[in-house]
């Protein structure tokens, strides 16, 4: 059985870091469903790449997956709007699942409430905000403490991978 990997999604993702996660877990063989506010929605990316989510965030629980990454761009801080999306991030961690969040993807972490006593990094200019939900703050390309993968930007995107992969044991 494959293992089970989620993306959230929202408009105004940071394409890169919704399709390079994308086909790299793919190529590893991980069963991969796009997550929206709404199933069978088209987002539109920064660049204007359209993602067409496979479920509702209401339809899916964290506990369910392996796996969820969340993208930055400024998607998540239109997806912790959405209570169903915070909860897929809060139950999958609170199971041990794997998080990872890039870029602006940490505003998701806080909203979860999920980084207290954490090490983590994020774009800089939600460092703050990292901080502020209790986080220790890092400027690195990848880091990772215990379930919990971050990274900063595109640029980061192989480091940010090789740590998913790995954890994944794939």
């Amino acid at each position: 059985m494959s293992k089970k990997a989620i993306i959230l999604i929202d408009d105004f993702y940071q394409d890169m870091e919704v399709w390079y996660p994308y086909y790299r877990l793919v190529e590893a063989g991980l069963d991969v469903q796009i997550v929206g506010k709404e199933a069978n929605q088209t987002y539109r990316g920064k660049c204007g790449y359209p993602a067409v989510s496979h479920s509702a965030a209401k339809d899916v629980k964290g506990t369910d997956f392996d796996l969820v990454v969340i993208p930055g761009g400024w998607a998540p801080d239109k997806m912790r709007l959405c209570k169903e999306m915070v909860a897929i991030v809060k139950d999958a961690h609170d199971a041990g699942k794997v998080i990872a969040s890039i870029c602006h993807g940490g505003w998701m972490l806080a909203s979860a409430d999920i980084l207290k006593g954490k090490t983590a990094t994020s774009y800089i200019a939600i460092k703050d905000d990292v901080v502020n939900a209790g986080a220790t703050y890092v400027d690195a390309e990848v880091h990772v403490d215990g379930n919990l993968v971050t990274s900063r930007k595109p640029d980061d995107l192989p480091a940010f991978m090789r740590e998913i992969l790995s954890l994944m044991g794939v």
